[in-house]
Formats: C-alpha cells, sequence, structure tokens
C-alpha cells in the first residue's frame, strides 16, 4: 500500500475569533440568583408571597380605613350591635347588602307551631340605610373590620417575634453547641432536652398564673421554648461542616472561634436556617390562635383572630358572619405561609436545580 506524505500544504489556517473560548453555555448565577429564579417559577409560592403582603398591608392600614377604633363601640349600642356585613357597591349585587336569615316561629291552621327562616335587613329594621360596615358588627357594637385587621397585626406580631427568636437564640446555642462540641455540647443539648420536654401549653398556663394574660406572656413563653428545633438543626449542621478542609485552613490562619463560627460556619447554614424560620412561623401563628381559642390569649378589648374566632364560636348559629370572616384571614394567612415555605425549600434544595 502506498503511504501519502502529509505536508504543510494541506493544511489551512482558520482565524479564530476573539473571545470565542471564553462564552459560557449559560448565564452564571450565584446561589441565591439562582434560587430565587426557581423560586418565580413556583407559581403557588409566588401568588402566596402576594396574598401574605397584602395580608400585611390591610394590617397595617386595615383598621384606620373606616374612621373606627378596635375597642369603640358605635352608639346607640341596641341599634348598631350584630350587624351583618355592607358593603357599597356589592349591596347592588346582592351580595355583602347587610340582610341576614331569621329563623320565625309560625302556626299553621291548625295551631302547629312550625319554624321558617326568613330574610331580613337590620339596616333598614333600625333605619341606618346610609351606614355601611364591611364585616359588620360584634355583639358589642364594635367594627367587625377593624377588629379583624387589628388582630391580623398580633398574629404577624407574633410570627416576627418567632422569627427573631429562632433567628437570634436557636442559632447562637445551636452553632455554639455544634462547634465546641464534647463535655459543652453534651451539657447544652441536656438543657434543651429539659426545656424541649415541657409542653408549650404548660409554659402558658406557668406564665399566666405568674403575670396576667396578653402579648408580654406569650412572648415569653415563645422565648422559652420557641428556639429548640432551630438549635437542634444549627448544631447538626455545624457538626457535619466543623471537620472539612475550609475550617481547617482558617483555623490554620489564625481564625479564632468567633470568626471560624460567624464567618465560615453560620453561613454555609443559611439555607437550613431559611426554611426552620419560615416554616415556624404559621406554627407560631396557629399557637397564638389556639391559645385565644381556649381563653388564654389576649383580654378583653385587645382583638386577635383567635379571640375573634372564640367570640364568634359563641353565635355561631345565629350570626355565622363573626366566626367565619376572622377564621377565613387566619386559614389564608397560614395556608399562603405554608405554600411559600414549601416553594422556598424547594428553590434552596440543591436536587431540585435540575426540575
Amino acid at each position: 500500500m502506498e503511504e501519502t506524505k502529509v505536508t504543510k500544504d494541506m493544511f489551512k489556517l482558520s482565524p479564530a475569533q476573539a473571545g470565542q473560548g471564553d462564552e459560557m453555555a449559560r448565564e452564571s448565577l450565584t446561589f441565591w440568583q439562582d434560587a430565587f429564579r426557581r423560586l418565580k417559577q413556583n407559581k403557588a409560592s409566588v401568588i402566596s408571597l402576594w396574598v401574605i403582603a397584602i395580608i400585611i398591608v390591610m394590617a397595617i392600614f386595615g383598621p384606620v380605613m373606616n374612621g373606627f377604633k378596635y375597642d369603640q363601640q358605635i352608639a346607640p349600642l341596641k341599634v348598631h350591635a350584630k350587624l351583618p356585613p355592607k358593603v357599597p357597591g356589592l349591596e347592588k349585587l346582592g351580595i355583602m347588602d347587610g340582610s341576614r336569615t331569621k329563623i320565625k316561629t309560625k302556626f299553621d291552621e291548625d295551631g302547629n307551631q312550625y319554624k321558617e327562616r326568613i330574610k331580613v335587613n337590620p339596616y333598614v329594621e333600625e333605619g341606618i340605610e346610609d351606614s355601611y360596615f364591611w364585616f359588620g358588627t360584634d355583639d358589642l357594637a364594635r367594627d367587625l373590620w377593624t377588629r379583624t385587621w387589628a388582630g391580623a397585626r398580633v398574629s404577624l406580631y407574633i410570627a416576627m417575634l418567632a422569627a427573631v427568636i429562632n433567628l437570634v437564640i436557636g442559632v447562637t446555642y445551636g452553632g455554639v453547641a455544634g462547634y465546641f462540641g464534647g463535655r459543652i455540647d453534651m451539657i447544652m443539648m441536656r438543657i434543651t432536652e429539659v426545656i424541649g420536654g415541657i409542653p408549650n401549653l404548660v409554659v402558658m398556663i406557668m406564665f399566666i398564673l405568674v403575670f396576667k394574660p396578653g402579648i408580654l406572656t406569650m412572648s415569653i413563653a415563645l422565648t422559652i421554648t420557641g428556639w429548640i428545633g432551630m438549635a437542634r438543626i444549627v448544631r447538626g449542621q455545624i457538626l457535619k461542616l466543623r471537620g472539612q478542609e475550609f475550617v481547617l485552613a482558617s483555623r490554620t490562619l489564625g481564625a479564632s472561634h468567633k470568626q471560624l463560627i460567624l464567618k465560615h460556619l453560620i453561613p454555609n447554614t443559611v439555607p437550613q436556617i431559611v426554611i426552620v424560620i419560615m416554616f415556624s412561623i404559621p406554627g407560631a401563628i396557629f399557637f397564638e390562635a389556639f391559645m385565644a381559642f381556649i381563653g388564654l390569649g389576649l383580654p378583653a378589648p385587645n382583638a386577635s383572630l383567635g379571640v375573634l374566632i372564640n367570640d364568634g364560636y359563641k353565635m355561631l348559629k345565629g350570626f355565622p358572619y363573626l366566626m367565619i370572616i376572622p377564621s377565613t384571614v387566619l386559614c389564608i394567612l397560614m395556608l399562603c405561609m405554608n405554600l411559600f415555605a414549601n416553594g422556598f425549600r424547594d428553590a434552596l434544595d440543591p436536587k431540585m436545580r435540575s426540575k
């Protein structure tokens, strides 16, 4: 077989294109940019975030929108008590027009007693057709719109308090225990087991025996027991990270314990910290509502969603809107918090990046 001689004339130079070798197939994103990009693709989480933002705005401005105070009794009391919701514009559509059904006892021709549901309008009967109460009034003639959004303020305060407690106490406690380990870790974790073994309800009742029921008592109870879960999560993450090479390199270069914890270990546990905070917020809101529902919440005339649900439950048969309205606000708030937390967790999960 004849061999072919390879010469330089067989090759042709191709002009190089400047910057072609530096091109990337996709945009370079940081961890948080990639997480927020995937979060925006989750429609349920985005809608939930908007709903939460609307509830926050209404909790700030709602109580001052109609000129009433949350503890103000509208005179005369007999005329304005237990009025159904009435909203301008919607009344013409037959929705929230101030009417309600009433059970009236009647007798037939034979003298037999029977009950009949009839539709009545208290606004017309009392001669206050020009008055509007968007969520109605309660049995003490207080505007339910004002009280509902004032109660939402309490729920949001409890949510923010739970987040701050987890972030400050839980992260600090778990970080110190996980970093030092050994006897310090054993003693600190035994303390958390003792505190975590006491139910929140028992802690709350104990503080009510010493203090009066209110925001302060509930805040102290949350401060004592609300950080246990966060401390355990952070401790576990720190125990996993403290033996890795970047920590050893920083320690070799002379980094102090404080620098190692705050600048190297804690930043690498931020995704887990954010997830725990997001899921602790709905639990704290439900805890406040539950405590108020069983009568251990804010004292009268203060308002919270749990207090309003408890008051409305007593008159559920005759005036269901007194319980339905605050219950709906509470359910929407907790549902949106959970949906947003689920979406945020998936966005921070590296295993979900390919989906």
